[in-house]
């Protein structure tokens, strides 16, 4: 891959783009908090900064912001796998019914373990975000394991996509059926959690969760060599020495475990994973994941933290869902791309 000066210059950009979102979520919100003070809380300084500030810093938007930008990278390069394996654009994270089965073990935790149970984990701080986030991990896991043996016996990925379209189908079934049996305090706090947000994870939390998303990522990119192999086909892939099944498990797990890990602990976000690998696409007029990986990932990060900026605008009574404004973005962004590079998708598919 030849890096031209153009590349460069764009990659820069995003990267300056991603800075400048990053503060500005830390900067910005129901209290404006000037930059000058932002900067030496993120070296631990406390000196000269009032304790309002340094606490709504560090126990607040610090750790929103650092949600936003790993969940954001973690689900576009997560669609990113699946649109590629499955050879298709409007493949997304959820598509394998992972994030229907996390929400399938909130609905459980929530409305089936008790009296007003929903509202009880969305008032208890830690523990409340504990439980609730044990219960999405185990429901998303159980589906990805299902995903996971399905594909070991089922060598071919149409029928595997179908399989996970029907699972989603299974667990949005069952959420429904728990709904309808339980109280509305209970479905409210469902709901709210069903709209996403970043602010759920503490500072005790969010290094393991970063460390995840970063160990996936880097595995992601071991993959980029057989990803770009499977653009051509899977008998060409093979005929080239590429082990394709093996590559296509491990994608499917590494495109899981992302979005099995942010799912249970931001919620199920919506249109991320489905829009900015196309974002991707259109920006540097590549297929080649050399080029996609990195710019999914620096883009899926920018625009999380962009939609978590929009959510805490002043003016606003607490936070905007965060679901409401990824699809507000993202699906017109879609219909946008896809119609103006239609050429440009019929030549690299």
């Amino acid at each position: 891959m030849k890096i031209t000066a153009s590349l460069t210059s764009l990659f820069t950009l995003l990267i300056l783009v991603l800075a400048g979102l990053f503060f500005l979520n830390l900067v910005s919100g129901s209290v404006l908090i000037p930059v000058r003070e932002v900067i030496p809380v993120l070296f631990g300084s406390e000196y000269g900064i009032s304790d309002a500030h340094y606490a709504i810093i560090r126990e607040f938007r610090l750790n929103q912001a650092l949600t936003a930008l790993v969940s954001g990278a973690g689900l576009a390069v997560a669609g990113l796998l699946m649109q590629t394996i499955f050879r298709n654009p409007l493949a997304d994270p959820s598509i394998l019914g992972i994030s229907s089965g996390a929400s399938l073990g909130v609905a459980l935790l929530m409305m089936f373990t008790g009296t007003t149970s929903g509202q009880f984990f969305l008032q208890n701080g830690f523990w409340g975000s504990l439980g609730i986030s044990a219960a999405a991990s185990a429901g998303a896991f159980a589906v990805l394991l299902i995903i996971l043996l399905v594909s070991r016996h089922i060598g071919n990925m149409i029928s595997i996509l179908i399989i996970g379209l029907m699972i989603s189908y299974i667990g949005g079934a069952l959420t429904g059926l728990i709904k309808y049996y339980s109280q509305k305090d209970d479905i409210y706090a469902f709901v709210l959690w069903g709209m996403g947000s970043f602010s759920n994870v503490d500072s005790q939390t969010i290094l393991y969760l970063m460390l995840i998303i970063l160990l996936a990522l880097v595995a992601a990119f071991l993959l980029v060599k057989p990803l770009n192999l499977l653009l051509l086909g899977e008998r060409y892939a093979f005929a080239l020495g590429s082990h394709v099944r093996r590559n296509q498990w491990f994608a499917l797990l590494i495109g899981g475990l992302l979005t099995a890990v942010i799912t249970a602990f931001a919620g199920p976000i919506a249109f991320i994973g489905l829009a900015v690998p196309h974002m991707a696409r259109n920006l540097f007029r590549s297929s080649d994941h050399r080029i996609l990986m990195p710019a999914t990932i620096i883009t899926g990060a920018s625009l999380a933290l962009f939609c978590n900026w929009l959510a805490r605008l002043p003016g606003f009574d607490g936070s905007l869902p965060i679901n409401a404004i990824t699809s507000l973005i993202g699906a017109p962004m879609v219909i946008w791309i896809i119609v103006s590079r239609r050429r440009f998708y019929s030549e690299n598919s």
